[in-house]
């Protein structure tokens, strides 16, 4: 390129800039010893120009940064860097490099492309400005939130979804009116930003079919959308696509949460793998310990994230999805790396944890940390505790609704704890810092929950060595498929208790996709390598068991009707009457498996009873009476068969006697009025 048009350029803002006359560039590398800039032509991606950084001219600090004027846009660019190639440092000048800022790459759309080459590039582009159509955002409380996880391609894959364009952002705004029905009113999406999902080395031990990265927990870059779940193959599609399914959420009351993975990526020191980081300054951004990547994540490498570089980068990337992507939330995954300091200890709260905190652009939007990360580092709790800033990931919910549910002896205390917001863990904020699930995208899913004693993951070529061998589940007689009857009736029955308990429960319930019909993945309970209906959302399959969807579906908008469930104080003394087979008699000790309370409204005294019998027996309860002037009336009763086991409004029956007969494994919910 004539030197003419290369000018001296500005270290800041970091990336590729489009400006009046030119683009500026600006790479942060501290120990690289030279970089070039390449351009290359956007259809036959030959480079055209490489442009040289003097590093006594193009760089202020550890900012290389140059300006190029006359550019012809679009065009593709990466950079090569230079320097040493021994340990701790992996620089290859025969590598192009992604810039970390980069907000496009041209990744190819095609699912499954990456098994020929996958190398993308960054995209310059001058993007017309994208219509919102006065779209802006929700702004729901966080005690309003019904959270669904979901993933992009799972959701409308399958050919049951009837969808114009399966597996992408495109294809979830057609299902926009079935979330609407649920009443979901927030998607948590996990992994969309640009992975490769064809990292993954191994094939399916019986059909030999290669297996896949489908959750895609292994970012390659941070501010650009994955390309694969877009319907176009024309640069800057994915940008435009996302934006869309995010206004068409929003404009129907629907919030929308990202799942980010800023403790580790894609990328490894090897020649395969070297497409970003690693190789413009492995030394900074990662967290290494003698030369070798630190393994906080259980996936081979860890970011430095408390860097100034990577805490900058990370600030910088979530104002972007914010700003210019109108993203409502985040769910950072393995939150608890964020707190390693340099030397990958364990700090109570890091300076990147006070940072977003207190970040003015994030002030309104919802931060949700996995309080833990993969070498034992547990914070749940933890997440600046003194202000109701970050909700958590409640892990301590999870496995006490599991463990009462299948009447484990003795778990009824602690059940009653989580039931009331888990109070003890949050002791200084509100119930709505409790993220409460019991099952998510990692793990069983609800069904397999109550059908399997065991993980069967050997479809994922490795011997049923991964994945959690603590699954806290039950299958009721019979591992996995039956014709019992009997016991896929208790099956049924039990995922009604747990979404029952769940949508009573004070803080916010989050459900997994499937979970509402009763989806299996066959006891596999790490399924992040499968693409196939084992993770796609199997919408004929919603038909067949909509006897359960709509006994969720009901408890979702029950608990909308009911500003009671979702106060933002825990359920105190004040408002809770626990009881056992008889009033006020909880029985902690002497009745391990079943509890019952009251739920005192105190503006209309319409309350509410709730009953868990996790029992194997039949009890007659024995029902305290309503309050004046009013009944009790049936909501829920878990052993009816549906319709009888949930009621609309306006159809509930009248309790005449204040006994009931609650069957093995069953619930009841009354309510007064």
């Amino acid at each position: 390129m004539d030197s003419k048009y290369v000018k001296l350029g500005k270290p800041t803002p970091l990336g590729a800039t489009i400006e009046k006359g030119g683009v500026n560039f600006a790479l942060f590398s501290k120990h690289a010893r030279h970089v070039t800039l390449c351009l290359m032509d956007a259809t036959s991606k030959e480079i055209i120009a490489r442009v040289p950084m003097d590093p006594e001219k193009h760089k202020t600090g550890h900012i290389w940064h140059l300006f190029v004027e006359g550019l012809q846009l679009p065009l593709l660019y990466g950079y090569r860097v230079e320097g040493c190639h021994n340990s701790p440092h992996y620089f290859d000048p025969h590598h192009l490099v992604v810039d970390p800022y980069a907000k496009i790459l041209d990744a190819d759309n095609r699912w499954e492309a990456g098994r020929e080459r996958y190398t993308p590039k960054g995209v310059l582009m001058e993007m017309p400005p994208f219509d919102w159509q006065g779209v802006s955002f929700p702004r729901l409380k966080l005690k309003d939130l019904v959270i669904y996880e979901m993933h992009v391609r799972g959701f409308t894959q399958d050919v049951s979804s009837q969808v114009k364009y399966p597996g992408s952002y495109l294809g979830l705004v057609e299902k926009i009116p079935y979330l609407l029905e649920f009443g979901v009113n927030a998607v948590e999406l996990i992994p969309i930003h640009e992975f490769n999902e064809c990292a993954n080395p191994r094939v399916h031990p019986e059909t030999k079919k290669p297996l896949f990265n489908f959750w895609g927990y292994s970012s390659l870059n941070f501010f650009s959308p994955m390309q694969r779940y877009a319907t176009s193959s024309q640069l800057g599609s994915a940008l435009n696509e996302f934006k869309t399914m995010v206004r068409e959420l929003h404009r129907h009351g629907i919030e929308v949460i990202l799942d980010v993975v800023f403790n580790h990526t894609g990328e490894k020191r090897s020649e395969d793998k070297l497409l970003s980081f690693v190789g413009i300054d492995r030394v900074t951004y990662y967290l290494l310990s003698h030369g070798v990547d630190t393994n906080y994540t259980g996936c081979g490498n860890t970011l430095n994230t408390n860097h100034p570089v990577m805490h900058q980068l990370i600030l910088n990337c979530l104002h972007y999805w914010v700003t210019e992507m109108h993203i409502d939330g985040f769910r950072f995954d393995l939150a608890t790396v964020f707190n390693r300091d340099m030397q990958g200890n364990l700090l109570p709260m890091s300076s990147l944890v006070a940072s977003l905190s207190d970040d003015p652009i994030l002030a309104k939007t919802k931060l949700i940390a996995e309080p833990w990360d993969a070498a034992c580092g547990y914070q749940l709790g933890g997440f600046y505790p003194h202000e109701q800033r970050w909700s958590e990931w409640n892990g301590k919910y999870r496995d006490s609704i599991r463990r009462f549910i299948k009447g484990d002896d003795y778990s009824k205390n602690e059940f009653a704890h989580r039931f009331c917001g888990s109070q003890g863990v949050f002791p200084l904020r509100t119930p709505q810092s409790s993220i409460n699930f019991i099952t998510a995208h990692d793990g069983f899913s609800l069904y397999d929950l109550v059908s399997y004693n065991r993980k069967h993951n050997l479809a994922n070529g490795e011997s049923n060595h991964d994945g959690t061998n603590s699954n806290l589940s039950w299958n009721h007689g019979v591992e996995g498929d039956t014709d019992d009857l009997n016991i896929l009736g208790l099956r049924f029955r039990q995922m009604k208790n747990m979404i029952l308990a769940l949508m009573l429960s004070r803080g916010v319930p989050m459900l997994l996709m499937g979970d509402e019909y009763g989806h299996t993945k066959g006891g596999n309970n790490n399924t992040w390598c499968q693409d196939g209906k084992i993770n796609w959302f199997l919408w004929d399959e919603l038909k067949k068991h909509h006897a359960l969807y709509r006994f969720v579906r009901r408890m979702i908008h029950f608990r909308h009707e009911h500003p009671l469930l979702k106060k933002e104080t825990f359920l105190g003394a004040d408002e809770v009457i626990w009881h056992g087979v008889h009033p006020y008699q909880p029985r902690w000790e002497e009745e391990p498996a079943l509890l019952a309370c009251t739920i005192i409204d105190k503006e209309t005294r319409e309350d509410l009873y709730v009953m868990f019998n996790a029992t194997n027996r039949i009890h007659q309860v024995e029902i305290p009476s309503p309050p004046e002037g009013k009944a009790w009336h049936i909501i829920v009763d878990t052993f009816a068969q549906s319709p009888m086991d949930s009621f609309e409004i306006g159809e509930e029956p009248k309790i005449v006697q204040l006994t009931y007969t609650l069957h093995e494994y069953s619930s009841l919910l009354l309510k007064a009025f």
